[in-house]
């Protein structure tokens, strides 16, 4: 049995990656995950690099397992493969030299290659690890929801965004392959599905799709056994009349949860930003609740983008308080070598990204209290996802408004409440991000 230690860190897309690479090397009967590096025959770190923090945590975690390798170094030392978004930005052969203890380097950009690479370099070392044709995904999430990644890469060309040159342009996965994907993952007993990529709206446009996204969600929404469907990172642009419409019309599983990339709210800093808006980001919010008006609205800004004076800052802080976002992250800008956005005059001192930022995210959590308070007394769906671990008897859980990883949780106890269980509850207490229920 091959025994895997595996990191996978950032985004839910990475996620993905990882379980597909893993499920290459064979199913649960071949493979044990460990929890120690030292004990694996393979350690598998897929890193972030989309932001400065993100790169550091990369390498910290890299540098800190190749550090307990090494004082284990009465044991084999296992094969240690790096993959991911910190080969795309950098290169093999920047981080070769400096990281001479990797075995092997994986470029996301040759996702494809991953299992099968992997898989050869295993057996040069005499152990087993065939890549399958048509590899089923060892899932790493709790087993109420899995991600199914519909599209990787970018066609758009925001001045402070890494992305198309880390995993390059937009690449669809094809239909027959994600329906594929999707039952397997319903046949398993999972219940909720959230469909992620860098622009859901864009799915299929580079297979000459013109409704991708559409024509996609009308194979998926029927599927049996599942409860719940999600759609992560709409671009704006995308949200149009007749997508909107689809799906009101389509009702349960979808779930009326709209991620929106909007970065920021006034015209000459999304205009510097290069953000393919056809509407103000008002305007887009305005046409969502005419459609969906208990629509559950997130979204993530920036603050501190080179030129943002005091007046735009004030007309997003503004932007915040009048649309009152079910969740919204707030990122100080970081400029990354190798944007247009780090070229540009005017940048913010550091201090002031980082106040601004803060302003917004206390703003923020009067919202988020005053949005959950009036949950209190009422009954919800909930769908639970995993035990609490230390207090026995009770889960946590999620409503429909909450997505997995990246929101607040509710907390559930009661009759019947297990992993996996889609069940009704009273809200009994709520604090600023996260509910309490009992069934």
């Amino acid at each position: 049995m091959l025994k895997i230690y595996s990191i996978s860190l950032g985004c839910p897309k990475n996620r993905v990656d990882t379980e597909k690479t893993l499920g290459a090397l064979g199913g649960r009967s071949r493979l044990k995950l460990v929890e120690d590096p030292a004990g694996a025959d393979l350690v598998f770190i897929n890193t972030c690099a989309f932001i400065g923090p993100a790169v550091e945590e990369s390498v910290r975690r890299t540098l800190e397992t190749i550090h307990g390798l090494t004082e284990n170094s009465a044991q084999a030392k296992p094969l240690l493969v790096l993959a991911g978004c910190l080969v795309g930005r950098f290169g093999e052969k920047n981080l070769a030299p400096d990281l001479p203890e990797i075995d092997l380097l994986l470029d996301n950009k040759d996702l494809d290659s991953w299992g099968t690479r992997i898989a050869a370099a295993l057996v040069r070392r005499g152990l087993s690890g065939a890549s399958a044709r048509r590899p089923a995904r060892l899932l790493s999430t709790d087993p109420s929801y899995a991600w199914l990644k519909i599209a990787d890469g970018c066609d758009n060309s925001c001045a402070f965004c890494t992305i198309p040159a880390i995993r390059g342009p937009a690449s669809s996965a094809p239909v027959a392959n994600l329906l594929r994907e999707a039952r397997q993952i319903l046949q398993r007993g999972t219940r909720e599905l959230a469909l992620v990529a860098q622009d859901l709206t864009a799915y299929g446009r580079d297979l000459g799709l013109k409704h991708g996204l559409k024509s996609l969600l009308e194979k998926l929404l029927p599927l049996p056994g599942l409860a719940r469907l999600r759609l992560l990172y709409l671009y704006p642009s995308g949200l149009n009349e007749d997508l909107l419409n689809f799906l009101r019309a389509s009702g349960p599983p979808f779930v009326p949860y709209f991620d929106l990339p909007l970065q920021h709210a006034a015209p000459a800093v999304l205009q510097r930003m290069g953000r393919p808006f056809s509407s103000p980001p008002q305007a887009i919010v305005e046409r969502i609740r005419s459609h969906f008006p208990d629509a559950s609205l997130r979204s993530t800004l920036i603050t501190g983008f080179p030129g943002e004076s005091p007046a735009d800052f004030a007309l997003l802080r503004r932007f915040v308080e009048e649309t009152r976002f079910a969740h919204l992250g707030v990122f100080a800008y970081e400029a990354e070598e190798g944007t247009k956005a780090a070229t540009l005059r005017e940048q913010i001192p550091q201090t002031e990204k980082e106040a601004r930022r803060d302003e917004l995210l206390g703003i923020q959590a009067g919202i988020s209290a005053d949005l959950l308070a009036a949950y209190v007394g009422r009954r919800l769906e909930i769908l639970v996802d995993a035990s609490h671990g230390e207090w026995p008897g009770l889960h946590r859980g999620r409503t429909w408004f909450q997505a997995p990883e990246i929101d607040g949780i509710t907390y559930v106890s009661g009759p019947g409440v297990s992993p996996g269980a889609l069940l009704e509850a009273e809200i009994v207490e709520a604090a600023t991000y996260d509910l309490t229920a009992l069934v």
